[in-house]
């Protein structure tokens, strides 16, 4: 469950030297789902991308349709708007395909990941509707609770969702992004190009190697509150592989001392304090990493890293800030050995 346009993803892309004289490096951004998106396309000096743009500015605006909760007659919200419960609702590829995802990550993390979780997030005032930040009363929570759970919907084969209570809404922007990058990728590969590097608010996949040969790297943001948005804590090489970030340390909200956390637990209703500040995934795929990188904010760092030791081709570095607000690193089986 990632609390998707909530979240402020700690990851910055690391500029990187081109080699004009051997390659050369397009780069190609726009806006999408609300957040913006950066790619860099490597081709020989005589190479060129002409129409790229206009086919991932089409494709992006195709999934922003499908997942975006802002568009009044959007897939998803015509499906949140449907009232019957045990009706069949016809969706796309695309919607299938991420809720197919979303049901792996919601399974394997045992429900600490939930693509229904946002009216508990709105109950909590880290919802789009702007309000003085408020604990809200415990009955109010327990009556969410009974909406809640994406095991409330059934996935059926071929393009079917049917919800078993018509109460409960889907927002999955949590993992959409991380789909949309997929998606890029995909369309760029597709045309021939073979390194390349995309990122879509914050979350990546990179292709190949840059001009100068060596792996991408990316840099995870210090997770501080009063870190410079562009300052570097941790690099990390990736390559045929994607990256996302979840992180907790800007969005959050303080009654009496006590710190309240943007991410919700979906199970109990209640923000996470686990002292984890970011959670950073490498998989084959952007969409299953950004999934992974809510959930195990979610989890805490012991059963996260379980997790992810299990998962073949995933890896993951966490942070955790201590009472004393040192910063302490933690990572999976694999990962140390790659970075």
């Amino acid at each position: 469950m990632k609390i998707s346009h909530q979240i402020i993803i700690s990851l910055v892309i690391l500029l990187v030297a081109t080699d004009v004289e051997a390659q050369k490096e397009h780069l190609i951004a726009g806006r999408t789902m609300g957040t913006t998106y950066h790619i860099k396309v490597i081709t020989g000096v005589s190479g060129g991308v002409n129409g790229l743009k206009e086919k991932i500015d089409a494709r992006l605006d195709a999934i922003n349709q499908v997942f975006s909760t802002y568009i009044k007659d959007s897939e998803i919200n015509r499906f949140n708007g449907l009232s019957t419960a045990g009706e069949k609702f016809q969706v796309s590829d695309d919607f299938m395909q991420v809720m197919r995802v979303a049901r792996k990550i919601y399974r394997i993390s045992e429900g600490a990941w939930d693509g229904t979780v946002n009216p508990l997030v709105d109950l909590w005032s880290f919802g789009p509707t702007k309000r003085e930040p408020q604990m809200p009363p415990a009955s109010e929570i327990q009556t969410l609770l009974l909406k809640i759970g994406f095991d409330r919907i059934q996935i059926v084969d071929p393009n079917f969702l049917v919800k078993n209570l018509a109460a409960v809404t889907l927002d999955l922007n949590a993992i959409a992004k991380g789909f949309a990058v997929d998606e890029a990728s995909r369309l760029i590969t597709t045309a021939g190009f073979e390194n390349y590097l995309v990122e879509i608010g914050g979350e990546v996949y990179a292709a190949g190697v840059r001009p100068d040969g060596k792996n991408w790297r990316v840099g995870i943001n210090r997770p501080q509150k009063d870190a410079a948005f562009n300052e570097v804590y941790k690099a990390v090489s990736i390559y045929n592989q994607a990256f996302a970030t979840s992180g907790d340390y800007r969005n959050f909200f303080e009654i009496d001392g006590v710190r309240y956390s943007h991410v919700i637990d979906p199970r109990t209703g209640y923000p996470v304090s686990n002292g984890m500040v970011s959670v950073s995934i490498i998989a084959d795929n952007c969409t299953l990493a950004d999934g992974l990188a809510t959930a195990i904010m979610v989890m805490g760092a012991e059963k996260g890293i379980a997790l992810v030791n299990r998962l073949e081709n995933v890896e993951c570095f966490i942070i955790v800030e201590k009472s004393d607000g040192r910063l302490v690193d933690l990572y999976s089986a694999g990962f140390g050995s790659k970075n």
